[in-house]
C-alpha cells in the first residue's frame, strides 16, 4: 500500500510518502529551506561529511541486510565521499534508507524518517523540531482515521451479523430446541463464514495463533469486514432460500473470492489508503 501526503514545516510544504509500511520523507523538499542551491547540491553537501556517512552506515547496518560494508568503507575511505550523491551511494553499498525517485510529479530524494530527521538536524535545530512535531501530528491523524474506519465497519459487521442470526432462528432452528442446540447453529453459522472468507474455521485459527488474544475477526483487514458484511446478508438470503451449507458454502467462498479481489484491484480504494 503506497501513499502520499505532505505536511508544512516553516512554510516549507514537504512530501512524505509510505511504502511496505515505512514512510519516507522528501530531502528535496525538505532541501527548499536550506537555499536557493539545486536541492541535489544541499543532499551531497551533506551527504559528502564523514558524520553523515557514518550515521548511514549505522542505520543500513540496522536494517538492511543486503548493506554493502566494503563498499561502505570504500567510501569512507575518500573514494567517491566527496560530492557523495544518493545514487552513488546506492550503487556502491547497496543502500536501501535514501533513494532518487522519478516523475515530474512527486519525484526527488527520498530518505527514511529516521535519516530525514538526521538531515533536518543539519538544515537547523529549529526545522528538526518542528519537523517531527508535524510528522507526529501526521501519524495521529492517520491513526485516529483508521480507528474510526475501523469503528465503523465492525458496527456494521455486528448489525449485519444481526440480520444473520434471525435468519438462522428462523430457517434453520427447528421449534423446541435447547439454548445449546441453538448455539451450536450459530457457531456452525458463524464457521461457513469463516471457512468461505478466511479458509479455516475460528477453532482451527486459535490453535494456529495460541498467542494472541481476541477471535480471527479481530484481526481481519478492513476489505476483509467489509466482506465479512456482505456475506452475512448473502447468507441470510440462501437460508430463507432453503439452501443447504455445503451448496451455501461454495456460494459464500465465490463471492468472498470475486469482492476480495475487486476491493484490491479498486484504484478509489487505493487512493484512499
Amino acid at each position: 500500500m503506497n501513499k502520499k501526503e505532505t505536511i508544512i514545516v516553516k512554510g516549507t510544504e514537504i512530501t512524505v510518502i509510505s511504502e511496505k509500511n515505512n514512510d519516507y520523507i522528501s530531502l528535496t523538499d525538505m532541501a527548499g529551506y536550506k537555499d536557493n542551491l539545486e536541492a541535489r547540491i544541499v543532499v551531497s553537501n551533506w551527504m559528502s561529511t564523514y558524520y553523515t556517512v557514518d550515521f548511514l552506515a549505522v542505520w543500513e547496518q540496522v536494517n538492511n541486510p543486503d548493506f554493502n560494508r566494503m563498499g561502505f568503507h570504500t567510501v569512507r575511505n575518500g573514494e567517491g565521499r566527496l560530492l557523495l550523491t544518493p545514487k552513488r551511494w546506492v550503487e556502491m553499498t547497496n543502500a536501501i534508507g535514501i533513494f532518487s525517485k522519478s516523475g515530474r510529479y512527486g519525484g526527488g530524494i527520498f530518505a527514511h524518517k529516521d535519516i530525514a530527521f538526521e538531515f533536518g538536524s543539519w538544515l537547523s535545530a529549529e526545522f528538526k523540531y518542528f519537523l517531527i512535531h508535524e510528522f507526529q501530528r501526521l501519524k495521529e491523524d492517520e491513526n485516529q482515521r483508521l480507528s474510526i474506519e475501523w469503528d465503523l465497519h465492525r458496527t456494521l459487521s455486528k448489525i449485519n451479523y444481526r440480520i444473520h442470526t434471525d435468519a438462522i432462528k428462523e430457517a434453520i432452528i427447528p421449534q423446541a430446541v435447547t439454548q445449546e442446540q441453538a448455539l451450536f447453529v450459530y457457531a456452525n453459522e458463524a464457521d461457513l463464514l469463516n471457512v468461505a472468507l478466511f479458509g479455516k474455521t475460528a477453532k482451527q485459527w486459535r490453535n494456529q495463533n495460541s498467542d494472541k488474544a481476541g477471535n480471527i475477526r479481530d484481526y481481519a483487514s478492513l476489505e476483509q469486514l467489509v466482506v465479512l458484511s456482505n456475506m452475512e446478508s448473502i447468507n441470510a438470503l440462501l437460508i430463507r432460500q432453503g439452501l443447504p451449507q455445503s451448496e451455501r458454502l461454495v456460494q459464500l467462498n465465490s463471492v468472498a473470492i470475486t469482492q476480495m479481489r475487486s476491493l484490491i484491484n479498486n484504484r478509489e480504494i487505493k487512493k484512499l489508503q
